[in-house]
């Protein structure tokens, strides 16, 4: 099983360097810390008084990796989740913060857990969890991957300016249903076809 480190490195090494993409809410970006987390946790690395574009360059990845642990694994309560969703679960709370714990939430409530779809690890939900995975040992994690997909594909249908994050400028899969599908077995990954039908309505 993976350490904590070892699954933070890999979200970093996932999410990349330095962008500022006019169309990602997140703003500017470094190793996945956005700016607003910087500014919320008070990250000002140059002293100057504001947390500015400046510090999200200067942010480090050994910085960001120590970010990604404390909060947005350890505070979140993601360790206490059965340990087949923790790398996935991880991964998307660092790419789209709580709402990473509500897509578990509605897929908990989907199999029968009467759950609060609030975003928060309570002792519900992660009881929850748990006898999920007991129930279904060999395809939770699957099926949350899954839903994570379809939680990136819901997005790009309503918001154009998203689509290029799920589908590149060729047509294939984007950076988001592959960061997804890392998560999912081979088996139900889509096919060419598959996405492709998905996607036909986007323009």
């Amino acid at each position: 099983m993976q350490t904590v480190r070892e699954i933070a490195t890999e979200i970093v090494a996932r999410e990349g360097g330095f962008v500022n993409d006019p169309d990602d809410p997140g703003g500017a970006t470094n190793y996945g810390v956005t700016i607003h987390t910087m500014r919320a946790l008070g990250i000002d690395l140059d002293r100057d008084g504001a947390v500015t574009i400046s510090d999200v360059r200067a942010l480090t990845r050994e910085h960001a990796i120590e970010i990604f642990e404390k909060h947005y694994f350890e505070k979140p309560l993601i360790a206490l989740l059965p340990p087949v969703l923790q790398a996935s679960v991880f991964d998307m709370y660092v790419n789209a913060g709580a709402n990473a714990v509500k897509i578990l939430q509605r897929l908990l409530r989907d199999m029968g857990h009467e759950i609060a779809v609030d975003g928060i690890l309570g002792p519900k939900s992660i009881a929850a969890a748990q006898a999920a995975y007991l129930d279904a040992p060999n395809h939770l994690a699957d099926a949350y991957g899954i839903a994570r997909r379809n939680y990136y594909f819901r997005i790009a249908d309503r918001r154009v300016a998203s689509r290029k994050y799920a589908r590149t400028r060729a047509g294939g899969k984007g950076g988001w249903i592959k960061r997804a599908e890392e998560f999912i077995s081979r088996q139900y990954h889509m096919t060419e076809q598959q996405f492709k039908q998905r996607v036909a309505g986007w323009v």
